[in-house]
């Protein structure tokens, strides 16, 4: 690994991939499997972060995550005893973060448990499938609705007085709900699937819920660094952000996915919202931003300005609108990032280019500028392969992520960016 040069000296048509961050020293951890999360970010990222900060010369006493989706960073930094930072907008992906880096006694959770399937051995209680979410009708047959309506008051009414611990179970049937619900099994899209049949309930909840407290027990984090997370955007004005010594996260990218759509079973089922497209407000990177400015007020840097031009004839306004959106709200989200740190803090992302209707979307060298002229002064920037993801590192004729291996395979790296903030 090189230490940090400038900007200027970086030739990024010509980044060697990395060894050191394409794989892991060990296996990871149960923990990091408690629920399902599409594009994960890799565990042994953060581990390999904090290592290259100390070889830097770089304490590491506070560590965030301004995109900190399930919270791998966040249970990186607690079991090495750091204290930890972190947001996102998305509620299902902040409730997991939570559960995965929180404080249990087993032998409780292990109590919980049992109560809990012994009340839903025995729960009988009916609800009115008439007036249920219409979008939990279309997702769930009648005779399921009523089993994990059962489950979801047990918990509620079990859990009621440790709100820690009603997470955790919240937890567990947030993940229960794709398996038994009629969502194509592996599917990267919302799609129904005819021929699922229903799924056993008690079962679901009773693996997974051991699954959990198995993972917990292993990993043994119990009041080690400090964690907290917070359910908003990164870019919510008036955001109380801490000072923190490094950042490592994985933003997302220009066609994207949008995650309100791929958790909507989970926000409806556990009250975040009546509809869930309410959740793609806000987003980085969606294509469902109300926004009023013109695609000319957008203050763009000239990689951004660029991309826009060579589009420009090829999609509608509202896509041109929402990509410069994202392209402006990532340089603010560079200015943001700057700030937090301390002298000499480091701020690493994770980022890889993609492609739309035929036009290279350079994410990766948009989001080095955007650091740059945040007054970031020295940089180290290399590649790694991705490896064992969710979502596949293919593209369609549109430029949409597909799992269809005849289709063409241009996602196969990502940048790791880090940037160095140096104060004179």
């Amino acid at each position: 690994m090189n230490g940090f040069v400038s900007l200027d000296k970086i030739d990024f048509e010509n980044i060697s991939i990395d060894e050191y961050w394409n794989v892991g020293d060990q296996k990871e951890e149960l923990i990091h499997k408690i629920h399902n999360y599409p594009a994960k970010f890799p565990a042994f990222i953060t581990t390999k972060a904090i290592d290259y900060a100390k070889k830097q010369g770089i304490n590491t006493n506070k560590i965030a995550d301004i995109f900190c989706g399930c919270g791998t960073v966040a249970l990186e930094a607690k079991k090495r005893g750091i204290k930890f930072w972190g947001c996102d907008i998305n509620p299902v992906a902040t409730l997991i973060a939570k559960v995965k880096s929180g404080n249990y006694d087993v032998l409780l959770l292990k109590r919980y448990r049992e109560t809990l399937l012994e009340k839903l051995k025995s729960s009988n209680l009916e609800y009115d499938y008439s007036t249920a979410n219409e979008r939990i009708k279309y997702w769930f047959y009648e005779e399921t609705f009523q089993k994990l309506s059962n489950l979801k008051t047990i918990i509620l009414d079990e859990c009621y007085i440790n709100d820690n611990y009603k997470q955790f179970f919240l937890c567990a049937f947030s993940n229960i709900l794709k398996p038994a619900s009629k969502w194509l099994t592996k599917s990267i899209k919302p799609q129904v699937d005819p021929k699922k049949g229903q799924k056993d309930i008690f079962d679901l909840f009773s693996k997974q819920t051991e699954m959990m407290i198995s993972a917990y027990e292993q990993a043994e984090i119990n009041n080690k660094g400090k964690v907290t997370i917070e359910t908003t955007s990164f870019l919510r004005p008036y955001l109380k952000r801490p000072k923190v010594d490094m950042i490592v996260t994985s933003p997302p990218y220009v066609t994207s996915y949008e995650y309100a759509d791929l958790h909507q079973l989970s926000s409806l089922w556990l009250d975040f919202t009546k509809d869930y497209r309410e959740l793609r407000q806000g987003t980085i990177g969606s294509v469902y931003h109300i926004e009023k400015s013109r695609i000319e007020d957008f203050k763009l840097n000239d990689i951004a300005k660029n991309i826009i031009e060579e589009l420009q004839p090829k999609i509608e306004k509202s896509k041109l609108k929402s990509i410069a959106r994202y392209f402006s709200d990532m340089q603010k989200v560079s200015k943001l990032a700057f700030n937090m740190l301390n002298n000499h803090g480091i701020a690493l992302f994770v980022i890889g280019n993609t492609e739309y209707k035929g036009t290279k979307i350079d994410n990766a060298k948009h989001l080095a500028i955007s650091l740059q002229n945040a007054g970031f002064k020295k940089f180290h920037i290399t590649k790694r392969n991705i490896t064992n993801k969710f979502l596949t590192p293919y593209r369609d004729s549109v430029g949409k992520f597909t799992s269809n291996k005849g289709s063409r395979k241009i996602y196969a790296e990502e940048f790791i960016v880090i940037g160095e903030k140096i104060c004179q």
